[in-house]
């Protein structure tokens, strides 16, 4: 049976594994409300997948929420707020 020879220190070590590490996901901005997303997942704060409604965001929050979360929605569109001009493109 094969024995080291000596200690390896904690640099060593350490440079060993230097490599594995967690990188963060790459992200992209949601097409309906600009949040910053992960990859092919839905949008948490909009409830949009691809520009389709998949989720009901708003069908559990309060009056006083709903109308604050549309204001957020709202300002934080990526091409400006909605109307016709912004639809047509």
């Amino acid at each position: 049976m094969a024995v080291p020879k000596s200690r390896n220190t904690k640099s060593k070590r350490n440079n060993r594994r230097m490599h594995i590490y967690l990188e963060n996901p790459p992200l992209t901005d949601c097409q309906t409300c600009g949040e910053k997303v992960r990859r092919h997942h839905m949008c948490k704060n909009c409830g949009h997948y691809k520009g389709k409604q998949v989720v009901d965001v708003m069908e559990e929050l309060t009056e006083k929420e709903e109308k604050k979360k549309k204001e957020e929605m709202e300002k934080n569109r990526p091409d400006g707020p909605l109307n016709m001009e912004n639809l047509s493109k």
